[in-house]
């Protein structure tokens, strides 16, 4: 299933179009769709699609000179094998001269992996040949490789030879609920919370069954896909799993100031860590909304940002030891069931955030929102902060089966007095957002004033 990609098949088709050589570099972690998107971005036009794997220099030449030959000459010519790696881009040069040709490197950093020249041999050719052809090369790997060691790294070989380059990333909960849309409202955020917005987690489970069903048997069963997927990404994507493992436990167990990590990993070089986690978007740090200067701030918290990893050290990982004898049923309805809608409330608020954020850029707001995100000060918080240049939207989120009244309100006006303090003049405008609606006296006061926007699960859906 291929879900939106809207601004993404943009930008490559910008590319595309443009006449002139390119080299646009896509990456991300594993499973988040790149080779999907690529698929289907090439499929109408005069390509040659290429996937390395972990197999020996030799093998790795003979499949890509089969591709390149059976897309220049036919399939009489596929079987016959470059002498070298030079010989395959000066062929890809030559049928590129006068017509756009589309070259996908797909798991480039296997193929450097392999031939640790091919990155300086493809630099040297670009500056001296490929770049006045009109080949479109696209290099595609995971975030590690290609930063530290082909393309996009100050030290990598091909570092400013890329036209164009883009981290392709997880779907938000408008996209990913696409893959759910029987499942009712409330089961639609819970399964986000649950799943997250990975595309290569959501193609391969079964919707039809119910939310219950689905995670007792594709998630918490001993051998399915999801089972052990935390650990083996680690070990496939990072070179020290271990110690990442240690860092994202810290974080899950509620360890989130950086001195609280470095005491409970007891490992140096723990800033490193968190940055490596942030740029694959497995962590975040998270500081006010407020905040003029947020790599300054000293109120930072790191958290974990996909959802599923949530998922999988909140629940999964503590009951490994049930989980292990089978007792995945046993494990949902007993310890993870009556807890899940706690653990979907913060999920909520930060799809109530980008549901916010998307009426500002469609000028459904009172004002364009510039900056997003949570506030608090000592034991005082607020859910969502929008920040325009002249204004400021404050709301509340609730996850609650009751329907949101007026005290609700009144606590989300006294908060937003505190955080005056740090917006100066901004003009004030409220939001409440709920699963389950609002009183009635609150529907009537919301009339009556031109400050306060009403958001239920239902239209949000």
């Amino acid at each position: 299933m291929f879900v939106n990609r809207k601004a993404e098949l943009e930008l490559l088709n910008q590319s595309y179009h443009s006449e002139k050589a390119e080299l646009f570099v896509l990456y991300g972690r594993r499973r988040v769709g790149k080779t999907e998107l690529l698929t289907h971005f090439c499929a109408d036009k005069r390509t040659i699609f290429f996937v390395a794997d972990l197999n020996a220099e030799p093998a790795l030449r003979a499949g890509l000179s089969k591709a390149v030959n059976q897309e220049l000459f036919g399939a009489q010519a596929a079987q016959a094998t470059y002498q070298t790696w030079e010989d395959i881009f000066l062929a890809l040069a030559a049928a590129a001269q006068n017509e756009r040709l589309l070259v996908v490197l797909d798991e480039f950093t296997y193929l450097v992996a392999t031939h640790p020249s091919l990155a300086s041999l493809l630099q040297r050719l670009w500056d001296s040949t490929l770049r006045h052809t009109k080949l479109m090369l696209i290099l595609c790997g995971s975030y590690i490789g290609m930063m530290e060691d082909s393309v996009l790294g100050y030290r990598a070989p091909l570092y400013g030879r890329r036209t164009a380059q883009y981290r392709l990333e997880t779907f938000d909960f408008f996209d990913a609920r696409q893959f759910y849309p029987a499942y009712s409202a409330e089961d639609q955020v819970r399964t986000y919370a649950i799943i997250g917005g990975t595309p290569g987690y959501l193609n391969p489970l079964t919707f039809s069954l119910s939310l219950d069903q689905l995670v007792q048997t594709q998630v918490l069963q001993r051998g399915a896909f999801l089972y052990d997927e935390v650990r083996l990404l680690l070990q496939q994507e990072l070179r020290q799993p271990r110690a990442y493992f240690a860092v994202l436990e810290a974080i899950a167990g509620g360890r989130t100031r950086l001195n609280e990590i470095k005491q409970s990993t007891g490992l140096d070089g723990v800033t490193a860590y968190l940055e490596t986690l942030q740029n694959l978007l497995l962590v975040e740090r998270v500081v006010p909304a407020t905040e003029t200067q947020p790599h300054k701030s000293r109120r930072g918290l790191y958290q974990l940002k996909d959802h599923f990893f949530r998922f999988w050290f909140r629940f999964l990982h503590p009951n490994r030891t049930l989980l292990e004898r089978g007792a995945n049923q046993l494990a949902w309805q007993s310890l993870i069931s009556p807890q899940i809608d706690t653990f979907a409330g913060p999920v909520f608020e930060e799809i109530c955030e980008h549901f916010l954020w998307r009426l500002g850029m469609e000028g459904r707001l009172a004002f364009l929102p510039i900056q997003s995100g949570k506030w608090w000060h000592a034991n005082e918080e607020i859910d969502v902060v929008l920040i325009g240049s002249q204004d400021l939207l404050v709301a509340e989120c609730k996850w609650s089966a009751r329907p949101v009244g007026t005290d609700i309100l009144q606590d989300l006006l006294r908060r937003a007095n505190l955080i005056k303090r740090e917006t100066g003049d901004k003009q004030l405008f409220y939001a409440l957002c709920s699963r389950s609606g609002f009183t009635p006296q609150l529907l009537e006061l919301a009339e009556q004033r031109g400050d306060l926007l009403l958001v239920s699960l239902a239209e949000m859906v």
